[in-house]
């Protein structure tokens, strides 16, 4: 893997955990919490959507909003987890 994409897929992570941590309000795991989540975000959403029959189109903008839906779903869990 070349570092460009390495780089491309930490900037998506950062941002998609940054923008989930906004939607599930009271999550903030800083720059390196933000970067994780973001990515499992984007396997999770990767996995779930196909599933579903949900497709999103190709680019940087889409795979940003992939990557934060899922990231949301994760904070959810995570959160449904933490209450129990």
């Amino acid at each position: 893997m070349a570092l460009q994409a390495i780089l491309i897929i930490l900037l998506i992570g950062a941002i998609a955990g940054w923008l989930a941590g906004l939607i599930v309000s009271g999550y903030g795991y800083g720059l390196l919490g933000n970067i994780v989540v973001g990515i499992i975000g984007a396997f999770i959403a990767g996995w779930l959507f196909p599933y579903f029959g949900f497709a999103m189109g190709g680019g940087i903008l889409a795979s940003i909003l992939q990557a934060t839906l899922g990231a949301v779903v994760l904070l959810a869990l995570i959160r449904l987890v933490k209450r129990v």
